[in-house]
């Protein structure tokens, strides 16, 4: 039960006791009460995928997956991602007993009543909600933190993040009339467009496939929970680009990304973790706004379908201003995001500098990414201490009385949830 509604009922106990006598009688024993629990649904942005230490996820058949090694097959349950550093386990939230995060990275719509196993690419977990109800057998769920919408049957935030990337390396890296190939044939290397990234027919339809899942998950909650009482938390997307590159970074060797080939620029940006065209900055942060007006739109559409829920849309888009990568000289170092990284083979080192390296190399380098997705999914998702803002953003959403909040870092690093 929310504090807010636990104070509201504390209140009317009080009013009702004060003015209507109470019959006496004899004393019964009380249900024993279930812990509180808060839970985390949803994808890579809520299971805490860039924030390290990630703990062992049970499979299909509830078996503990550890780390399988960088070779294994990437639908192992264990590269969901879950980490204790997630948001989740980071947001102070009095009244709560235990946290359980059920998230996977990676996680689409199709996950959440469905194993992930039985689509493409999935990972070999159960359904979100058979989890989720077997939490609800021994708790009582207060709180449930979703992050859903990024990664769905039309587009995902990876491919998203790998097709924009690659383009740039290319061009980095190799002419126009200079032969680049790649597992999957000839990589482009023009700059993203917003159709690139997700057209507003994909749009849509993610929506509508978002909406379902959640809709989901409310009626399931509806069911199990032991009180009936539980706020929901539709999280957003931060970007981890900014709107433009510190123009330390705009050119090297007096050679900018509008050019062919510019080897430094490349290597410079790659090592700061923004090896990204600067003509593809506004296309991605037009998708993120998007994404934004995607989980508003189900939390609205959703509550009018569900009257009685406690619902807040939580937007995080500002919630790294002044910390994205290469928003500032002294990247990666200095953002909340984690930069580009990429591994020669399947080495468990990450290679942090492209420099001296030519374009066999880097093509190389590139496919371990494409053949073992584990290798490069950290890339641009919060790192531990992004997660560790996200979780003050959810302290302010899980406290608040309002339905939508934002949260935003100010220039000094603090944070403001309204």
């Amino acid at each position: 039960m929310s504090r807010f509604r636990r104070s509201a009922l504390a209140a009317l106990l009080t009013v009702a006791t004060a003015a209507t006598p109470v019959a006496v009688g004899p004393a019964t024993p009380a249900a024993a009460a279930l812990p509180t629990a808060a839970v985390a649904l949803g994808d890579s942005f809520i299971s805490g995928e860039g924030a390290g230490a990630y703990a062992p996820v049970p499979d299909l058949n509830g078996v503990a997956q550890p780390f399988p090694g960088w070779s294994a097959s990437n639908s192992n349950a264990y590269f969901c991602h879950r980490s204790p550093n997630a948001s989740l386990f980071k947001a102070d939230l009095p009244g709560i007993t235990d946290r359980f995060n059920l998230a996977c990275s990676g996680g689409q719509p199709y996950d959440i009543a469905n194993a992930s196993a039985s689509r493409a690419k999935g990972r070999q977990v159960a359904a979100q909600l058979d989890q989720l109800r077997a939490v609800g057998q021994t708790h009582d769920i207060d709180l449930v933190l979703v992050g859903l919408g990024s990664n769905n049957s039309s587009f995902t935030f990876g491919s998203v993040a790998e097709k924009c990337a690659n383009r740039f390396i290319a061009d980095a890296w190799t002419g126009w009339w200079e032969f680049w190939a790649y597992l999957g044939g000839p990589v482009e290397q023009e700059p993203c467009s917003d159709a690139d990234l997700a057209t507003a027919a994909q749009v849509a339809a993610a929506t509508a496939e978002t909406t379902a899942a959640v809709r989901q998950i409310l009626t399931t909650l509806d069911q199990i929970d032991a009180d009936g009482q539980h706020r929901i938390v539709f999280q957003d997307y931060t970007n981890p680009l900014p709107p433009e590159l510190a123009s330390t970074y705009w050119e090297e060797d007096s050679r900018d990304d509008t050019r062919d080939k510019f080897r430094d620029l490349g290597a410079e940006r790659y090592a700061a973790g923004c090896p990204i065209h600067r003509a593809s900055l506004a296309p991605g942060q037009r998708f993120s706004q998007g994404l934004g007006t995607l989980v508003s739109s189900v939390r609205s559409t959703l509550a009018t379908e569900f009257p009685a829920a406690d619902l807040v849309y939580l937007n995080v888009q500002r919630a790294f201003d002044g910390a994205r990568l290469c928003e500032s000289a002294g990247s990666p170092g200095n953002a909340l995001a984690t930069p580009i990284r990429l591994q020669d083979g399947t080495s468990g080192v990450f290679v942090t500098s492209l420099s001296g390296y030519d374009k066999l190399d880097i093509q190389r380098i590139a496919n371990t990414c494409g053949t073992y997705f584990q290798t490069c999914q950290e890339s641009w998702h919060p790192s531990a201490a992004g997660h560790q803002v996200l979780g003050r953003c959810l302290t302010g959403a899980a406290a608040t009385a309002a339905r939508t909040v934002a949260c935003v870092r100010s220039t000094d690093g603090t944070v403001r949830v309204s």
